[in-house]
């Protein structure tokens, strides 16, 4: 029998800290004892796999799914994802969730002062395809407020869930808007020690994704584990 693979670990700082203090939720949530390393089984490095019939035909389209046209600035995000190999994963199940271009979800927890859109629920899905390549169109998203600290505002994201061909390859992430302010003042974003990583998560303006009178486009590449692995990011 062939020895399983593991998954290379991540260079230090290059994901974010447990316990980063001027993120507030992370001080009752971090670990107070060191983690224990457990070395990977058969089931963090195989499946799942997905049925590309589980998400409609048009769910990449945020635009497309209530009865209308939503506000906001229409944006394309389109992007390569990878393994640590920098090999295409194919088939990936790619979603996305974010809030409207007023910086609100359409979620019943969020209850921020700031108009629902009923054209846009702000949540989409995709497969990449045989070059792991993926594609939405959206609206570019809204800061808004959290409480985390005084005068505390997120900067613009849209939020990234990714399977890849094993349970040790999932990936949670947010990815941000190149030359947006907040970035400075964010504890979520700059939790991230290292700053390549960090800049990972910001996207490139793409020209040639860009659609004229359309849409403007941005490029966001993904590494699914290992060394260079895109950081995890959530709220």
């Amino acid at each position: 029998m062939q020895p399983l693979q593991a998954y290379r670990r991540a260079a230090p700082g290059a994901q974010p800290a447990y316990l980063h203090p001027p993120y507030a939720s992370t001080v009752k949530r971090a670990p107070t004892q060191s983690l224990i390393r457990l070395p990977h089984s058969s089931s963090e490095i195989t499946g799942p796999t997905f049925s590309k019939d589980i998400v409609p035909a048009k769910a990449f389209d945020l635009t497309q799914q209530g009865h209308g046209a939503p506000i906001g600035e229409r944006t394309i995000v389109s992007g390569k994802v990878m393994d640590e190999d920098s090999r295409p994963v194919r088939d990936s199940l790619v979603e996305i969730w974010q809030a409207n271009a007023a910086g609100r979800y359409m979620h019943k927890w969020d209850q921020h002062h700031a108009p629902l859109d009923p054209n846009f629920p702000g949540v989409g899905q995709t497969f990449t395809d045989s070059e792991g390549r993926y594609r939405f169109i959206t609206i570019r998203p809204g800061a808004y407020p959290w409480k985390n600290h005084a005068n505390a505002w997120r900067p613009q994201h849209i939020h990234f869930s990714l399977f890849g061909p094993a349970f040790a390859t999932r990936l949670v992430t947010q990815m941000y808007f190149p030359g947006d302010p907040l970035l400075e003042f964010d504890p979520i974003f700059n939790s991230i020690a290292d700053d390549a990583a960090r800049s990972s998560l910001i996207s490139k303006f793409d020209w040639h994704t860009t659609t004229p009178e359309v849409a403007l486009g941005f490029r966001f590449d993904i590494v699914l584990r290992g060394r260079e692995a895109t950081p995890l990011g959530s709220e």
